[in-house]
């Protein structure tokens, strides 16, 4: 495992030694970040004022600045979802690059086994999302704890971490898989563009996911990017939801508190079901778990001894 591990090893250095490709991984949460600016923060503040006008007992009972931090949420949901998705498929630009120049004959002629030397691509870019990812979640929460109070447990933030770092280690599974297909760092970054423009709507960044129709609803759950998302929603947003629900003192019944979850998604619905939390863990590690199958058989065929 040491041959593994020292490979691993490389495989990060690689990555972070490419200042503008790290700088690239975080391109589509910058875009994220000023569409929400420029356009999205308008959308949500009107979706969650709808609620409310429909239920007119609310008006005085939620305050402006809770609602300020709950689109906030929103917000960071949103650039985390897409991190989780496009920093893992930049971090795997390794193995595109190393198969460009050759590198990867090189480490074939090594002792090391197909199956560790794809685990090691695969660990490597995992990592590498992890971290950058991480970052962007702890800035994040910094910055909103500097803006107001963002009703979060220490519990709550372990989570939103754990749910993170999950979402890294399914995107980089399936990601594994269709990097395996480029030959050239072009046609990698091609198709990079389209995922960077494609994933925030799959996973409801720019418009949530319920306002679609059941079946493009489904097509967008079946991604394992769309269930880590709404899992971190529930992380990040179940504080502040249930603060203003105590504030709200039991007028509505719950009423505001449950449709904001079935506005922006706080389960997934496949096939005109809703799956909860427990489901949508399971389903994504069945995933994960798949596509790492896949990969090692893949890699494995693809360079016999």
């Amino acid at each position: 495992m040491r041959m593994y591990a020292g490979l691993t090893r490389r495989n990060i250095l690689v990555y972070f030694k490419d200042k503008q490709s790290v700088i690239f991984s975080l391109l589509t949460s910058m875009i994220v970040f000023a569409l929400y600016l420029l356009f999205l923060k308008g959308t949500f503040v009107n979706a969650i004022n709808d609620v409310i006008g429909a239920i007119p007992l609310l008006k005085d009972r939620i305050e402006p600045k809770d609602l300020d931090m709950m689109t906030s949420m929103i917000l960071l949901t949103g650039i985390l979802g897409s991190a989780m998705i496009t920093v893992p498929f930049n971090c795997l630009s390794t193995v595109v690059g190393d198969k460009e120049n050759n590198v990867d004959q090189d480490i074939l002629a090594t002792p090391i086994r197909r199956w560790q030397i794809v685990l090691a691509y695969f660990s490597a870019a995992a990592i590498s999302a992890i971290l950058m990812t991480g970052i962007i979640l702890t800035a994040g929460l910094v910055i909103l704890s500097l803006t107001g109070n963002v009703h979060m447990s220490g519990a709550a933030i372990a989570k939103a971490y754990l749910v993170t770092a999950f979402g890294c280690i399914s995107s980089t599974a399936l990601f594994m898989i269709i990097v395996q297909f480029f030959r050239s760092a072009s046609a990698c970054g091609a198709f990079f563009g389209i995922l960077s423009a494609v994933s925030g709507f799959v996973i409801g960044a720019y418009i949530p996911v319920s306002s679609f129709s059941d079946n493009v609803q489904t097509v967008c759950n079946l991604f394992p990017g769309s269930h880590v998302t709404i899992l971190l929603r529930n992380a990040l947003m179940g504080g502040i939801l249930d603060h203003i629900d105590e504030n709200i003192g039991g007028l509505d019944n719950g009423a505001f508190v449950n449709a904001i979850r079935d506005t922006f998604s706080f389960k997934a619905r496949m096939f005109g079901s809703a799956m909860d939390s427990g489901r949508m863990v399971i389903y994504t590690a069945v995933l994960i778990a798949v596509s790492i199958g896949v990969m090692i058989v893949m890699y494995s065929k693809r360079y016999k001894k």
